[in-house]
């Protein structure tokens, strides 16, 4: 089997998973133009596997802006991994603070910087759906209680 394809099934059950939000951003996929797609935390170029506990569900942004990285060099000049919706708990490394998402740790902080949550664009596009009443979608909770 060819190791990127990703089944129907597999697809279902990563998006059912993740409630239909971005794992990283936490926005819904029916608030974005390009919809989700299936992230490999791990990229196959690393490593990484196909399997349900290597995949997470992505926006089009976020799933673009990490790409095959793994992690990002912080101004102490430290590798620091991303965030992994399989193993860490959102509100452990992010906050929401209105339009911004809050880094709270260093994997936090590498996390925003290279998946760039707070581009002007995309808290322009957070406050629309705040001002919409969409953002944080009511299947946020899980992910930003604390």
């Amino acid at each position: 089997m060819n190791r990127r394809y990703i089944s129907e099934q597999l697809r279902r059950l990563v998006a059912n998973r993740a409630n239909n939000l971005c794992e990283y951003c936490l926005i819904h996929e029916d608030d974005t133009f390009f919809s989700c797609q299936v992230d490999h935390i791990i990229s196959l170029k690393h490593g990484g596997k196909t399997k349900a506990e290597n995949l997470a569900y992505a926006c089009a942004f976020c799933n673009r802006n990490k790409g095959s990285d793994v992690g990002s060099i912080l101004s102490n000049d430290n590798f620091v991994r991303f965030y992994n919706p399989r193993t860490d708990k959102w509100s452990d490394h992010f906050q929401l603070e209105g339009t911004i998402i809050k880094p709270m740790t260093d994997v936090g902080e590498a996390t925003a910087n290279i998946l760039d949550f707070n581009n002007i664009d995309r808290i322009i596009e957070r406050q629309t759906l705040i001002d919409l009443g969409r953002y944080p979608h009511p299947s946020v909770v899980e992910y930003t209680k604390k």
